[in-house]
């Protein structure tokens, strides 16, 4: 079965950085695009940044674009959302999502309904605050 499992969230001084993984169980890695959303305090899904299985294309929502840094490693069945310059702004519950048909990373990054995507991890919270 497929499965996504966020890890890495906690509590981050403004200016510090941050690393999210999400592994992914069930599936073979590398047929699948990967998103990472969130979704602040009281404020609707966004999709921060979404990858193509092949690494061919990458996008950043522009909030994030600058200091976010998504990569993967397929033979580990592993995605990291290295995130620098932490804002209060960014506090929020990420998520990791994936799916295997064909979308730009722009469209699947709009895709903030847990419906349109076939797995989403259950999420891990950063919270920015000094």
């Amino acid at each position: 079965q497929l499965q996504v499992v966020e890890s890495g969230g906690g509590l981050v001084q403004p200016g510090g950085p941050l690393r999210l993984s999400c592994a992914a169980s069930g599936i073979t890695w590398d047929h699948y695009d990967i998103g990472w959303f969130r979704q602040a305090p009281g404020k609707g899904t966004e999709g921060i940044s979404c990858t193509r299985r092949d690494n061919s294309s990458t996008y950043y929502a522009d909030s994030v674009k600058g200091r976010f840094t998504v990569s993967r490693d397929n033979a580990k069945n592993m995605v990291y959302l290295q995130m620098n310059n932490l804002k209060p702004e960014d506090t929020a519950t990420y998520f990791c999502a994936a799916d295997r048909d064909y979308y730009t990373v722009q469209a699947m990054c709009a895709m903030t309904q847990e419906y349109l995507l076939s797995v989403w991890g259950r999420g891990t919270l950063v919270t920015v605050a000094s």
